[in-house]
């Protein structure tokens, strides 16, 4: 059993909102961690655990990351991580894989499925070995119990409940 690790330096974990339904908000974890076993060199039987600190997230504007760690969303102080296990990881076709896991925020966990391009595996320049990869997919916030909304004055919505997830990483095998 190969055991991989996430490279942070290499990795970025992020998400998309829509702001007000015009415009699109982009945040991202700055802390995380995650492993990765599997016996098989296409990945297709890894056991996937991650982890991100809440208290990172970080939108561009300290207003809005301290709205997000706020009971009214993410609730840092009580649900300091965010979290995912992996379900089964089944390859559809050449690089193209579907993940199926849970994920955990806020205190709830519901099943996800993530889109995935296995990016290869290569020699780094300190003689490890890495593999690549990119996850995306979409979630529903209010899933997950970050509910707060507001409605401007034309009745539009602030935040959009779909939350686009952009996961890049680089992983080390041990």
């Amino acid at each position: 059993m190969a055991t991989w690790t996430i490279d942070g330096a290499h990795s970025q974990v992020s998400f998309k909102v829509k702001h007000l339904v015009i415009s699109t908000v982009t945040g991202k974890f700055k802390t995380f961690e995650g492993t990765v076993e599997s016996e098989k060199d296409d990945f297709t039987d890894a056991s996937i655990q991650f982890s991100a600190d809440v208290n990172s997230v970080d939108t561009n504007n300290e207003g809005r990351d301290g709205h997000l760690k706020s009971p009214e969303f993410f609730d840092a102080a009580k649900y300091p991580l965010l979290s995912f296990v992996s379900s089964s990881m089944e390859k559809k076709s050449g690089d193209e894989y579907v993940l199926k896991g849970n994920l955990t925020i806020k205190g709830t966990t519901k099943p996800i499925v993530l889109d995935v391009e296995f990016g290869g595996v290569q020699k780094n320049m300190y003689g490890n070995t890495v593999a690549g990869f990119e996850l995306s997919g979409k979630i529903n916030r209010q899933d997950f119990g970050l509910t707060w909304s507001a409605v401007t004055e034309t009745g539009g919505l602030v935040v959009s409940d779909e939350v686009k997830l952009h996961i890049n990483v680089e992983l080390i095998k041990k």
